[in-house]
């Protein structure tokens, strides 16, 4: 499709390849769109109308939330709950699974979200984003139980992200390929300008929390030690180190120009009992998606991502994500 089709059309085209399609995928995908507008559009005014700072709560993970995680989560809530598109819906904000009013009609689809992702850069004017994961809900459940949600990355059916910075913009998958749609706010719609994104096989850049470097495992000390020796070491390459502490930001700077992002499992993580820092069903199974759909990999450092068996809606995992070469490099070392 040229560039400039809007999101509506470009999801109307897309559901014409797959007989049976109802439209209902359509309307589901207008109605998170409608959420993200909104969003952006609070994250533009920011102090102007009162949405920065702490809410004195946190959430299920034990996080501070920010005024703006509560809040985006009510608008992604308000957004989805009463279209008929959607049977339950589930939040890195909230504890279990939020089930639907009873007036509430049913829809085909479950969707898992993290409304602000990078929320602690928010305060500082740094670039945040929301990512989702739609998946198919159980037919004939009226209230989909956690367990329902509990499927490997394989079985997305679609899954995107929403990165609010010096433009607005949605990066979308539905295993056709990643395409990316800026808002044009004049217009008010998303409209199509970056299709079939191909991440470089290769790379000279990657992104680390490099003060974590004394929890490192020995695979990830030992690759990060060859990019830093650069030229002299055995990579006989130069790097650049990235590090914005906002995944949204990471991966789409990824698939705009190539990288790797890191976050792995470390001896803080696992003292403190956690398989990771991010959460699979919220942060890398729908990374993930968009990544390989785009010719990059994602695994945990020992296996693929979107192949694991998830035990909880909130579990964490260790990601390495990007160019190709680089994350078979650093999945090799730990195989070894």
């Amino acid at each position: 499709m040229h560039i400039g089709t809007t999101l509506t059309n470009f999801i109307i085209e897309t559901q014409r390849k797959f007989e049976g399609a109802t439209g209902e995928f359509t309307g589901l995908l207008n109605d998170i769109s409608v959420a993200c507008k909104k969003i952006s559009d609070l994250v533009n005014k920011g102090d102007l109308v009162g949405v920065l700072g702490t809410a004195s709560t946190q959430n299920v993970q034990g996080e501070e939330q920010k005024k703006l995680d509560v809040i985006t989560n009510e608008i992604f809530i308000e957004a989805l709950a009463h279209n008929g598109h959607v049977a339950a819906l589930a939040s890195e904000e909230m504890d279990d699974v939020y089930h639907l009013p009873e007036d509430a009609p049913r829809g085909k689809y479950l969707v898992l979200f993290d409304p602000l992702d990078g929320s602690s850069n928010i305060d500082v004017n740094v670039s945040v984003g929301t990512i989702f994961s739609i998946l198919k809900a159980p037919p004939g459940v009226r209230n989909p139980s956690k367990e329902d949600f509990l499927k490997p990355g394989t079985e997305q059916v679609a899954a995107g992200y929403c990165v609010y910075g010096p433009s607005t913009m949605m990066v979308l998958t539905t295993g056709t390929g990643t395409n990316m749609f800026t808002l044009d706010r004049d217009f008010g719609e998303f409209l199509l300008t970056h299709s079939n994104v191909q991440i470089p096989e290769d790379t000279q850049e990657f992104a680390i929390n490099a003060s974590n470097m004394r929890f490192w495992e020995q695979p990830v000390k030992r690759y990060i030690g060859e990019c830093l020796e650069g030229k002299d070491g055995a990579r006989d390459k130069d790097f650049n180190m990235r590090w914005i502490a906002s995944m949204v930001a990471e991966v789409h700077r990824i698939l705009t120009r190539g990288g790797v992002f890191m976050y792995p499992l470390d001896s803080k993580i696992q003292a403190k009992g956690q398989g990771g820092k991010l959460r699979l069903m919220y942060e890398a199974n729908p990374m993930a998606f968009l990544i390989e759909q785009a010719g990059g990999a994602c695994t945990t450092g020992r296996e693929r991502m979107m192949t694991l068996s998830p035990d909880d809606i909130h579990q964490r995992v260790p990601v390495i994500l990007g160019s190709r070469n680089e994350v078979d490099r650093v999945t090799g070392y730990h195989q070894e």
